[in-house]
């Protein structure tokens, strides 16, 4: 009997990685779009990867058995509705977490060590602006405190890179068991307000879900350490970016690094992006923007391709299931 693990967008050329993942009995199929997948492709597949299909190609489903976002984050992912049809739904946490804790120390370092300030400055006049000690957010990092907001994967990655500059490392997640400080040899705080008060970075590596979204907002800036630089690497909706731009106009946020924002690609009429546009004197040099790259290497984007295929073909083939973030709903719904 053929298992069949359909990519509904993927285009049927250069499949050599994923093809290599599923391994013996399972064949891998690429639709080139979700309207170009036929009927029968939808009812005779029994897994899918990819992004969140419509509701009417669901509606088409009769064998599928697992669903795997290529991707960390599954706030995208209609998760009642695979869940109403036993369907697993599965991520792929374990891609890219050095490249995203790389990004978060380098968004860090940018601003503490006025790397992109000093680079503009000296296009603009190369004799003039040749002053070494014009540091503006220079900090010596084994004096600093690192917040990490959120000690997943990343967040532990952030967390162990920051230690290498002596920092003293402290973190806020209310899901981690007690202990996790100690195997790690950094200090846990209580609340974001104690996280906020303490941090001279902070780090925000949380998921995207009900309870953290717009998580850094007013009432935690207003608990924020003076002159505090963010960085957050996570998802763009945690930040509330129309707080953070009052916490910087206020000067209580000295500086900060987003490579993710709440609308992507960015919505330039939000009051801190229209600043960072223009190029607005009080933000010059305080706001360094990327476009949700911090995940992107060669490497990373071969193991997210193997990891998604990997887990599809371990769960149809061997039984054995991965990374499931709906296993809770599935098993009520085959009670």
């Amino acid at each position: 009997m053929t298992i069949r693990v359909l990519w509904p967008n993927g285009r049927g050329v250069h499949n050599q990685i994923e093809l290599d993942a599923l391994g013996d009995g399972v064949v891998g199929e690429w639709g080139g779009g979700f309207g170009n997948v036929s009927d029968e492709q939808w009812a005779n597949c029994d897994g899918i990867v990819g992004t969140q299909p419509p509701e009417e190609c669901m509606a088409k489903l009769e064998k599928c058995r697992i669903f795997v976002k290529p991707a960390v984050g599954f706030d995208d992912v209609d998760l009642p509705a695979w869940s109403s049809r036993g369907i697993a739904v599965c991520n792929v946490p374990d891609y890219g977490t050095r490249e995203v804790a790389d990004h978060a120390i380098a968004l860090m370092m940018t601003l503490t060590k006025s790397i992109a300030f000093h680079d503009e400055s000296l296009r603009a006049d190369p004799r003039g602006n040749w002053r070494p000690a014009l540091n503006p957010y220079g900090k010596r990092m084994a004096d600093c405190t690192f917040g990490v907001l959120g000690l997943g994967r990343i967040g532990t990655a952030a967390a162990r890179r920051a230690k290498a500059f002596d920092m003293r490392v402290i973190f806020f997640d209310p899901y981690k068991p007690n202990g996790t400080e100690l195997a790690l040899g950094i200090e846990r705080v209580d609340s974001l307000e104690e996280l906020m008060s303490e941090s001279d970075i902070l780090s925000v590596h949380t998921p995207l879900n009900d309870e953290t979204r717009d998580l850094v907002g007013a009432d935690a800036f207003r608990h924020a350490k003076q002159g505090m630089i963010l960085i957050n690497t996570a998802r763009g909706p945690i930040v509330d970016v129309d707080a953070l731009h009052d916490a910087m106009k206020s000067d209580r946020v000295l500086a900060a690094g987003l490579d993710v924002l709440p609308e992507e690609p960015a919505k330039m009429d939000r009051p801190l992006l229209k600043a960072w546009g223009a190029n607005e004197e009080w933000l010059k040099h305080r706001l360094v923007v990327t476009p949700h790259s911090a995940f992107y290497t060669p490497e990373s984007v071969r193991d997210i391709r193997a990891f998604a295929a990997r887990t599809a073909a371990r769960f149809l083939r061997d039984g054995r299931l991965e990374n499931c973030v709906n296993e809770a709903e599935i098993a009520a719904f085959r009670a």
